[in-house]
This record gives structure tokens, sequence and C-alpha cells, in this order.
């Protein structure tokens, strides 16, 4: 088998050497190119298409949006990002731009084999120990997600939707609130263009995030 493409981009030239170096004695990896800038991430992907490459943040540029760039060129190349940034924001940045791997510097070298091993996987990898604080803010995130789209909602939206929650149709919702059949689909169409989603079902699952408390009564009713 082959030995699978690398590329390093990073602008401190004695941690290039050294990754390159435990490349070499890791085995079944060939480095073929380098760069320090973030604008060498998507040259070098354009030019070499390596199976991975292992980036720093601090770099001249702006590494997210290449690492974004680079991967629409070619998405089969696995990123990971190796850094001494310990914000959890960076690190769901670079997982959002799509890198598959977030490495701290200082941690020990099996930590970034691990990452590149999982990335060839198809998985991602995050460093333990920092692993914790990256799931934390994205929960944190999600929780602030769900409270604007809470926030942007009337109260009658909400009053039909902890209804749907109850599995309750449309016209028994119409019933309940003294409101026409008609007028409960208008809110419907309110409510997925709020919530991003396209049907009853989507709907009502959005809403299971924003109540999470609230459960519904009778599945097999959703569609109705």
């Amino acid at each position: 088998m082959p030995d699978r493409s690398v590329a390093i981009v990073d602008d401190h030239p004695l941690l290039m050497e050294g990754i390159g170096a435990l490349l070499k004695r890791w085995g079944g990896f060939a480095l073929t190119a380098t760069g320090n800038i973030a604008e060498d991430i998507v040259s070098i992907v354009r030019t070499h298409r390596p199976g991975e490459m292992i980036v720093d943040l601090n770099m001249v540029g702006d590494v997210f949006q290449a690492i974004a760039d680079a991967l629409k060129i070619a998405a089969e190349t696995n990123i990971i990002v190796f850094t001494a940034s310990t914000s959890p924001d960076d690190a769901i940045r670079a997982l959002d731009a799509g890198a598959r791997g977030y490495v701290l510097k200082g941690s020990p070298g099996e930590d970034l084999f691990q990452a590149l091993q999982a990335a060839q996987h198809g998985d991602v990898y995050v460093t333990p120990a920092f692993a914790t604080k990256v799931i934390g803010a994205l929960q944190d995130k999600a929780v602030e997600r769900q409270k604007a789209i809470s926030n942007r909602l009337s109260v009658r939206e909400e009053q039909i939707v902890k209804l749907l929650l109850l599995g309750k149709r449309n016209s028994e919702i119409a019933r309940e609130l003294s409101l026409s059949d008609k007028t409960i689909k208008g809110y419907m169409t309110n409510l997925m263009a709020k919530l991003n989603v396209r049907n009853r079902l989507e709907v009502v699952l959005a809403a299971q995030r924003l109540y999470p408390p609230m459960t519904i009564a009778t599945v097999t009713r959703l569609h109705s």
C-alpha cells in the first residue's frame, strides 16, 4: 500500500520539521508539501490533493475560511488543526469549516497520530483533555439557538406548538383556541418558516428541542 500523502501548513519551521520527523517514525506517511500562510492551504490542496493536511490557526490570513475553501476543491482531503489555541469557539469554527480533527500543541505526539488515523476512517478527533470543553460549548450554543428561536415565536404560536406536542390535530387545536382550521394552517406555515423545517413532523421535532420536558402523546397522529 502506498504511503498517505500529508501536507503541513504552519509558520514555525522547527515545528514542521518535528512533525515531519514524527511522520517518518510512524511510517505510512509521505510529506508532500508545506506552507506557512492561510492561502497555502488552498493552493496546496489544489496542486497536490494530499490525503491529510495538518494546519495551524495562528498564521497570516483567515485559516477558517481557507479550510472551507480548500474542502470545496478537494473534499477528500482530511484537514487536522494542530494549534495552541484552547478556545472552544476556535475548535467549533474549525470543525464547522470541515476540519476532521483539532489537536492541541503540547499534547503527546500520539494524539496527532490518532487524529490522522481517525480522519482516514471518517471520524473526527479532538484532543481528549479538551473534548469536554468543546462538547459543553456546543451544547451551550444549541441552547442559545433554541432560546433565540423561542423568542421569535408569538404567544399564539407557542400555544399551537405546545398543543402539537400533546399530539393534537389541526382541527383539535382550532377548536381549543377558538380559531378556524384555515387560520391554524396559516400559523403552521409560519412556524415552518421560523423553525426552518419542511413539514408538520419536523415542526414537532424542532418544538421538542425548544420545550424538552414536553412529550408527544400519540406519534401516529403527527401527520394528520
